[in-house]
């Protein structure tokens, strides 16, 4: 399979002025092609290191994708560096100057002659029209001394113009022109409530598979477990990966709570209004983090959610259930965070069937605390339901 590098170009980014969402965008899309991505750079706006970084690349990858640098000014400088590095000069396409005009012309202006430096690409490249702005793109393809080919294929920086010449154009080429046959999938179960060291005893032997393989990420009390699985299609690739999803839900039961883009929150409050327990909640120490969870998702059920007073205990259980009583709520959820000698969280669940409550102690940064705590709370109302929705024969969960 081919390998690939990524080099964003771009003093703002290298300053924290510019976020880079670009790498991100293509290093899922090289997945999903099976071309394996070993290393992703970050440089300035220099042509000469621009250049070096993208020498040294080549040494390493089949494929070099640069981001930025490719605009009309003078510190744009991704053109030059390119045809530095292919050791070739750059030359002036009037084809592709014809469609600058036409596209700075669609703005009701003229360009100047600082945009004419747009239709300079490196000799022989190939280049790539650019319909949703004025920087064209191109690729610059190379051979080694055994003869293997390289192609260097430089983008626009801005994230939508780059992802629109990534799709209608990068693809297609790479596909043809590196033969690619195969694919990469990826499935992601999120877990909640147990440990990465934990998940890991349950599923280690499965992390030393190949193909697939399975690999751990842990989020402030959220664990994801992750299946890639490399097939000839994606249909060999999902049954690839159902077999193995089965073997982690055998494993690892009702710790998980949603699979790829499903979240926590979204997961539990469908539960909420599933069983048609309109919830209340309350929250203190968390600056506002429980409030923010609950409500991205809203929900016809009904959703109160209140800050309080610094209470644990038995004034936690009398706080929520004055809440639940003003709200009309038969749902409640309450997590209070405070410190003393530790960190300590105290989760309160109040269902129609009874009460539910849990003492944890943290031990992380404590600037994480607001996430991890709402993250154990979530997940305590989450399995609370679950086990009253058995008890009670509702099914769909």
């Amino acid at each position: 399979m081919p390998t690939a590098e990524i080099i964003t170009i771009g003093t703002e980014l290298l300053l924290g002025e510019t976020v880079d969402t670009n790498t991100a965008t293509l290093a899922r899309s090289l997945r999903t092609l099976g071309i394996h991505l070993y290393r992703t750079t970050t440089i300035g706006d220099n042509a000469e290191r621009i250049a070096a970084v993208i020498r040294e690349a080549l040494t390493r990858a089949d494929i070099v994708i640069t981001t930025g640098g490719l605009g009309p000014t003078i510190d744009d400088p991704t053109r030059e560096a390119v045809a530095m590095a292919a050791g070739v000069s750059t030359e002036f396409r009037p084809e592709l100057w014809e469609e600058i005009v036409a596209r700075v012309a669609a703005y009701g202006r003229t360009p100047g002659e600082n945009q004419k430096r747009q239709a300079y690409i490196p000799q022989g490249a190939i280049p790539i029209s650019n319909p949703v702005g004025t920087a064209p793109a191109f690729i610059v393809e190379t051979r080694d001394e055994a003869g293997g080919l390289h192609a260097v294929i430089s983008l626009p920086g801005v994230p939508r113009e780059m992802e629109y010449l990534l799709h209608h154009a990068v693809i297609p080429y790479l596909q043809q022109r590196f033969h690619l046959e195969e694919i990469i999938k990826v499935r992601t179960l999120h877990t909640a409530g147990v440990s990465e060291s934990v998940i890991d005893e349950q599923v280690g032997d499965l992390e030393t598979w190949s193909n697939p393989t399975v690999g751990l990420a842990a989020h402030s009390g959220i664990v994801d477990v992750r299946i890639t699985a490399r097939a000839r299609d994606e249909a060999a690739a999902d049954e690839m990966i159902a077999k193995v999803e089965a073997e982690l839900r055998a494993r690892l039961g009702e710790a998980i709570f949603g699979v790829d883009s499903e979240t926590l929150e979204e997961v539990t409050l469908t539960q909420a209004a599933r069983m048609g327990w309109p919830l209340a909640a309350l929250e203190h120490g968390l600056d506002g983090a429980l409030v923010k969870r609950l409500h991205r998702r809203p929900l016809p059920a009904l959703l109160t959610v209140q800050e309080t007073a610094a209470v644990q205990g038995e004034a936690l259980r009398r706080a929520l259930e004055d809440v639940c009583q003003a709200a009309g709520a038969k749902l409640g959820l309450a997590i209070s965070a405070w410190q003393d000698e530790r960190m300590n969280v105290e989760l309160l669940v109040r269902t129609p069937q009874g009460w539910h409550s849990r003492h944890l102690t943290y031990g992380g940064h404590p600037q994480n605390l607001p996430r991890w705590a709402v993250n154990m709370g979530l997940d305590q109302l989450r399995r609370v339901l679950v086990k009253e929705a058995g008890q009670s024969g509702r099914t769909g969960f």
